[in-house]
C-alpha cells in the first residue's frame, strides 16, 4: 500500500478520511475523543507528503503543524483550521461514515470544518511541488469549539506574513466577525422571612432592575451607526439564578451577561459600559450591591481589503470560479481574531454546505475542490 492509498491527496477523499476519525471536543462533551488520534493521522499524512512536522500542546489536546519550507526570500503564509468537532448525540445516521451522494459529503465536521482542513492540506501539498520562496505553515489546531488553546499554541510557536482561516463561509471571503465578552453579575441582598420582606434586601428584585437596564443598553446599541458588514453590537442576559425557596427573600442572585462586540470595542470598554449601568442603578436604589466579573473575552476581527493576502485570495478566487468572490461578515467569533491580534493579516474563506452543530452536516464536493484550487493559487502567488 502506497502513501497515496493511505493518505489521499484528493481533497474530497481527504475530507472523508478526516470525518471518519472521531474528534469530538471533550470540553463540550465529557468523554469526547479529542484530537489525539486525528492529530497523529495528520502528522503521518504530513510526513508522507514531505512536510516538516511539529507537534504542540499536550498529549490529550494536541495540535499539529506541517510546514512546506521555501527556498527563502519570500512571504510566509499560515493556513489555519481546527480538528475538533461538536458532539454527535442525536445525529441522523452514522456521523463518521462520510458517504458521498449527489455531490455532497456528509458527516460530523464535513462543513465545520474538515472540508476546509482537507482543502488547505491538499493545496499546501500541491503548491509545495512547485518551488516556493516563502514557507507554507499549516496549523491543524485543537479546541476551537471551546477555548482555542490550539491556535494559541500555534501562534506562540509560529508567525507568518499572512494567514487564511478555512472556517466554513459558503465560498465567501469573510473580512470581519464580531467578538464576544461574557460576564457574571453577583447581586448581594439580605435574606429574610417571606412574611417580613421589609427586613431583607431582595436580590431578585434588583436583578429585575438590571435586566431592564440591559434591555435599555441594547436599545442604545441599535441606535448607533451600524458596521457595514456586522451590523450592531449586542448585549443580553444569558442566564439567571437566585433565591433559595418560596418562603425566603432572595439573599443573592447571579446573572450571566453576553456581549457581542464590533471592531474597535475592547473587553475593557465593554466592562466599563456594564459597570456604568450598574453604578447608575446603585446611585438610585438603596442597598443595591453588586460584583461584576469578566469570564472570558475575545476581540472582534476586521481585515483591510487592501492587505496583500486579501487581494491574493480575491484574485485566485476569481480565476477559479470565473467571477468575483462575494464578501461578508460573520456574527460569530473565530480563531481569526487571535491571528489578527498576533499581528498577522488574515481573512476567512471556507466550503459551501450546512448543518454546523446540527443533526445532519454536509459540504459540497464542488466547493471543497474549488477551495483547494483557490488556496493553491493563493499560495503560489503569495509565497512566490
Amino acid at each position: 500500500m502506497t502513501a497515496a492509498d493511505t493518505f489521499p491527496l484528493d481533497p474530497v477523499e481527504l475530507t472523508q478520511a478526516l470525518i471518519r476519525i472521531d474528534s469530538v471536543n471533550p470540553e463540550l462533551i465529557p468523554g469526547g475523543a479529542g484530537e489525539a488520534e486525528i492529530v497523529e493521522w495528520c502528522a503521518r499524512w504530513f510526513a508522507a507528503r514531505g512536510f516538516e512536522v511539529h507537534r504542540l500542546g499536550t498529549a490529550e489536546r494536541p495540535t499539529v503543524v506541517g510546514i512546506v519550507r521555501g527556498r527563502g526570500g519570500g512571504r510566509s503564509l499560515m493556513l489555519n483550521g481546527h480538528l475538533d468537532t461538536v458532539g454527535v448525540a442525536g445525529y441522523d445516521g452514522d456521523p463518521f461514515e462520510a458517504p458521498v451522494s449527489d455531490g455532497t459529503v456528509f458527516g460530523r465536521g464535513a462543513f465545520d470544518m474538515k472540508g476546509g482542513v482537507a482543502a488547505m492540506m491538499a493545496a499546501a501539498a500541491r503548491a509545495g511541488s512547485a518551488e516556493l520562496a516563502g514557507d507554507v505553515i499549516v496549523t491543524l489546531v485543537a479546541d476551537e469549539e471551546f477555548g482555542s488553546v490550539g491556535t494559541e499554541d500555534a501562534l506562540a510557536a509560529f508567525t507568518a506574513d499572512g494567514a487564511i482561516v478555512t472556517e466554513p463561509s459558503e465560498m465567501h471571503r469573510v473580512l470581519a466577525h464580531r467578538g464576544f465578552a461574557w460576564f457574571t453579575i453577583d447581586l448581594i441582598g439580605v435574606a429574610a422571612h417571606g412574611s417580613m420582606p421589609e427586613q431583607g434586601v431582595d436580590a431578585i428584585r434588583h436583578a429585575g432592575l438590571v435586566i431592564r437596564a440591559i434591555d435599555e443598553l441594547q436599545s442604545e446599541f441599535t441606535e448607533r451607526p451600524a458596521h457595514p458588514l456586522l451590523g450592531h453590537s449586542s448585549v443580553r442576559v444569558a442566564t439567571i439564578s437566585g433565591g433559595s425557596d418560596a418562603a425566603t427573600v432572595a439573599g443573592s442572585c447571579t446573572l450571566t451577561i453576553e456581549s457581542r462586540t464590533l471592531p474597535g470595542d475592547t473587553p475593557d470598554s465593554v466592562e466599563a459600559e456594564l459597570r456604568a449601568v450598574l453604578d447608575t442603578i446603585a446611585s438610585t436604589t438603596p442597598n443595591f450591591r453588586y460584583e461584576l466579573r469578566r469570564i472570558v473575552a475575545r476581540n472582534a476581527f476586521e481585515a483591510d481589503p487592501e492587505w496583500l493576502i486579501v487581494q491574493a485570495v480575491a484574485s485566485s478566487g476569481e480565476r477559479v470560479t470565473g467571477s468575483p468572490l462575494p464578501t461578508r461578515g460573520e456574527p460569530f467569533w473565530t480563531d481569526a481574531g487571535l491571528i489578527h491580534d498576533a499581528g498577522i493579516p488574515c481573512l476567512l474563506i471556507g466550503v459551501d454546505g450546512g448543518g454546523a452543530h446540527a443533526d445532519t452536516e454536509w459540504a459540497t464536493t464542488k466547493s471543497i475542490e474549488q477551495l483547494t484550487d483557490i488556496l493553491e493559487g493563493t499560495i503560489r502567488s503569495f509565497c512566490a
